[in-house]
């Protein structure tokens, strides 16, 4: 099978927020907007999970997304670029999505609202609020072992059925079957992008229509060559492809993202310095040595 071609589809990075003694590093942002710009990415997520953006003020995700959308235009890149969006109060969430309006991003990814637990009706209710709130698209962002509270595939696709600005779901349900079931039974305009980055693969081969993927900030083209080939239906080729790939995810998530992540960007020059902010901590020294064996394996 064959992954469909979407607006929303593809390889999407969401990227790194770097930072220098504290402060956001807008030197390294640059040089990271201009790398990936020369890549073969489907879109960029900024301020989100991977981007820390719950470590951000409103002023520095203002100056993250005018940045790397002003790398990318001088790039002469035309990537759509997603804004990261979480919290637990549908009310503030409508007048964050109000404030957005005025940044240059093509729309939103959304995490359903984390500790409160809702219900599925209230779940849907917040959704069809914030859908109602903005002509921008929304992807539901579905992360259980994060919020809390799983969206099923019954109210996904309600509001996939009701909510014309709802366009997909970046899907960490971490239940198989699940994924499964909304693969068949979505409509065509709905996409699904796995966030679960060692699922990569068989979600294509499942129908999926991308990825978000973390450890792409990592061998960036390798992981687009494995879209590629199951698009273009040369499974042998694909699975090959993402063999090659799959010590990587694990790897890079051994311990809390992005600090492996960053810890490799940073050795590799994209970055000045490995720094992430609070709670988060740098990597172990046991797992630093693991990714610079691992670069120099790959060099």
């Amino acid at each position: 099978m064959t992954a469909p071609s979407h607006p929303l589809g593809g390889l999407w990075l969401p990227l790194v927020t770097p930072f220098r003694d504290g402060a956001l590093d807008v030197a390294s942002l640059r040089r990271l907007a201009r790398h990936y710009a020369a890549t073969p990415i489907d879109g960029l997520i900024l301020a989100a999970t991977t981007g820390e953006g719950l470590t951000l003020d409103a002023d520095e995700t203002t100056e993250v997304v005018r940045v790397v959308v002003a790398e990318l235009a001088a790039c002469g890149r035309r990537l759509p670029v997603f804004l990261g969006l979480c919290g637990s109060d549908t009310s503030r969430l409508v007048t964050a999505l109000d404030q957005a309006a005025s940044l240059p991003i093509d729309g939103t990814l959304i995490a359903c609202p984390y500790y409160t637990r809702p219900s599925q009706a209230g779940l849907q209710r917040h959704f069809e609020a914030l859908a109602a709130a903005t002509a921008r698209p929304i992807l539901i962002y579905n992360i259980p072992y994060r919020t809390g509270v799983n969206l099923g595939n019954a109210a996904m696709l309600d509001l996939a059925a009701r909510c014309p600005t709802i366009l997909g779901v970046k899907d960490c349900c971490a239940d198989m079957l699940q994924s499964a079931a909304l693969l068949r039974d979505k409509p065509p305009g709905f996409a699904v992008l796995t966030g679960e980055d060692a699922l990569f693969h068989p979600m294509l081969t499942q129908g999926a229509e991308g990825g978000i993927l973390a450890s792409a900030h990592v061998e960036t083209a390798a992981f687009a060559r494995v879209r590629d080939l199951v698009r273009a239906g040369e499974s042998a080729a694909a699975l090959a492809a993402w063999r090659a790939l799959a010590e990587i995810p694990p790897l890079l998530f051994a311990e809390p993202s992005p600090a492996p992540i960053k810890h490799w960007l940073w050795r590799a020059g994209l970055i000045d310095s490995p720094e992430v902010r609070l709670p988060m901590t740098g990597v172990t020294p046991a797992l630093a040595a693991r990714i610079d064996a691992a670069m120099a394996a790959r060099a």
